[in-house]
């Protein structure tokens, strides 16, 4: 199974909670970069993670913590798993929260578990909270802590896309650090209303002003990005990657990056 993963369009960080953690205003877009799941039965549970490289435990990866959720709720065998990792890690893209979802649809689908989709976005969500997203992976407005959801109207078909993730690791405290909750002059679905040309001017993420400060390189990427001829470009959550929206794909753009991950695709 292919796990897509997700684009931020506009991040606002609106209101700090009681709780500590803050609310939200945001947009999560699908695309097609995609890690790809297999299981299939075996004595015992068992992980190998190919292609990019993954640090932790494998015992904590979020595979297997939605293979144990999953077995709170129905009776499972053991399971020969392999991860082939494409989207890298700590990049803003749900990667990890991807994989937990499609790691609970293979199961449902394997072996016939009855879930809904409903049922396993609630599942899920309690794994992460923009897991319940990957479910659909439809576009999603999503508002709270990123875990309510709501559909819009968005289609970014005809527009090319370059990702560009840096090799800077980015914290989600140090994302946090400069950033001052307000809900922003320009409500995101009117902002988002407004023709791809004109978001450079209304449609922008919090998190750029503290990452920016702390690690250049991700600015120097969008600016690249717009030197190169996007019309929009950000920063998708917290960082590190930063997307643009080109209306034709630069002539070898890959080159542009040397050093970064790069994907260019149509959308």
């Amino acid at each position: 199974m292919k796990t897509c993963c997700k684009i931020n369009i506009g991040l606002y960080v609106t209101e700090r909670r009681p709780d500590g953690y803050h609310n939200l205003q945001t947009v999560f877009y699908p695309i097609p970069l995609c890690d790809e799941l297999l299981i299939r039965e075996a004595e015992e549970d068992s992980l190998l993670i190919t292609g990019i490289p993954v640090n932790g435990d494998l015992h904590d990866n979020l595979v297997m913590r939605a293979l144990r959720l999953v077995r709170q709720y129905r009776e499972v065998p053991p399971v020969s798993i392999t991860l082939r990792k494409c989207i890298p890690s700590g990049a803003g893209l749900g990667g990890g929260s991807s994989d937990a979802a499609a790691m609970m649809r293979l199961l449902n689908e394997t072996f016939q578990l009855g879930f809904s989709d409903k049922e396993m976005e609630r599942m899920v969500g309690t794994l992460g909270a923009d897991c319940a997203f990957f479910v659909r992976s439809q576009p999603t407005f999503a508002e709270g802590i990123g875990n309510e959801f709501s559909s819009i109207d968005i289609d970014l078909s005809g527009w090319y896309l370059v990702l560009v993730k840096p090799e800077a690791f980015v914290s989600t405290k140090e994302a946090y650090s400069r950033v001052t909750p307000a809900f922003p002059t320009l409500e995101l679905h009117e902002a988002l209303a407004r023709p791809v040309e004109q978001w450079r001017s209304c449609v922008f993420n919090d998190f750029e002003k503290s990452v920016f400060a702390l690690h250049p390189v991700v600015e120097e990427v969008k600016r690249e990005l717009y030197s190169l001829g996007a019309s929009y470009a950000c920063m998708s959550g917290s960082g590190s990657s930063v997307f643009g929206l080109f209306r034709a794909l630069p002539p070898e753009v890959e080159k542009h990056f040397q050093g970064h991950f790069c994907f260019c695709c149509p959308l």
